[in-house]
């Protein structure tokens, strides 16, 4: 394995990417597409994933109705202030689905943002029932066109096991994963796997078992996201009736030191928490706090001497 220096965490974080890489820190800019999600708009439901809130996850999201993404990403480097944070960032395509549009008009907002001199490169949130060939071809000239400049897919794929994924209404099996990852591998698009902790009915075996499987496919970078319950989901209803029970701030970091020993230490983590607005968020509370969030992560690990990939096992691939 090469060498990478992880400047002090115990995990390859984007952060250490983006400093081994661009030599300083980049911070993303979320930004809101006003697009829709065939989870939405009535092609396979019109509810949503059932933790999905009113954004489409994308409450974040410099969202101004009206607005170019060129004027978002201008409303949204302000927000910083003085904040010292280097001169490029990250265009973050965040609410709903990203590529579930026109192809015109896709191809207008992301070269929006891959025109910006401070735009270093754009993440793209989707689901993998969204790749369509037409989709990725534009993708494959954007990418031609911009060679100075990165394109990311991030694909919600929260948990390997089948019967999760119909509780939380994901919309898609497994081999539309499979074929999404294939597809973009072969177009040589780094990939951002989205997984979800502390889903209703998962043990720790099977969430093992997800790891594994991302270790097979062995994306460019994962996000591990605390499950979190916002106001007006359906998610929020069975969660005020009882009906399942969320991990406590020991328990989650518990889980998410053992993902990341047994991820592999070349993939990037992108996120090992999760932090919804405190104007929506339900429970579990104690994810509000990032800084001590993270911090009691990076100290747990130490305490344990554990760090990225130290269970890992190629064999297993």
């Amino acid at each position: 394995m090469l060498k990478r220096d992880w400047h002090g965490k115990p995990y390859y974080s984007l952060d250490a990417y983006c400093k081994n890489t661009f030599h300083h820190k980049c911070y993303k800019l979320a930004l809101n597409a006003h697009l829709s999600c065939p989870n939405r708009d009535g092609t396979l439901g019109t509810d949503g994933c059932i933790f999905c809130s009113r954004g489409g996850s994308g409450d974040f999201a410099v969202d101004i109705r009206g607005k170019s993404i060129t004027e978002q990403i201008r409303e949204a480097r302000s927000l910083f202030g003085n904040k010292k944070t280097g001169e490029q960032y990250i265009a973050y395509f965040q609410a709903y689905t990203n590529t579930y549009g026109p192809v015109s008009y896709l191809n207008q907002i992301f070269r929006q943002a891959l025109d910006e001199p401070c735009i270093v490169g754009i993440s793209i949130a989707t689901r993998p029932d969204c790749l369509p060939e037409e989709v990725l071809n534009l993708l494959s000239d954007l990418q031609k066109f911009y060679p100075s400049k990165f394109i990311w897919l991030e694909l919600g794929l929260q948990t390997v096991h089948e019967g999760t994924a119909a509780f939380i209404r994901r919309g898609y099996p497994l081999s539309c994963f499979e074929d999404a990852m294939a597809a973009l591998h072969s177009r040589g698009f780094p990939v951002i796997v989205h997984l979800i902790l502390g889903l209703p009915g998962e043990s720790r075996d099977m969430l093992l078992e997800t790891i594994a499987y991302i270790n097979r496919w062995h994306p460019f970078g994962v996000k591990l996201q605390l499950l979190h319950v916002l106001k007006d989901t359906d998610l929020a209803t069975l969660y005020e009736q009882g009906l399942f029970s969320l991990p406590d701030k020991d328990t989650y970091l518990d889980m998410v030191t053992d993902c990341l020993a047994h991820l592999s230490p070349d993939i990037v983590v992108h996120r090992v928490t999760g932090d919804g607005p405190k104007s929506l968020l339900i429970a579990p509370l104690y994810s509000g706090n990032k800084r001590d969030m993270l911090n009691s992560l990076h100290g747990l690990m130490r305490s344990r001497g554990i760090c990225q990939g130290m269970k890992y096992n190629r064999k297993d691939i």
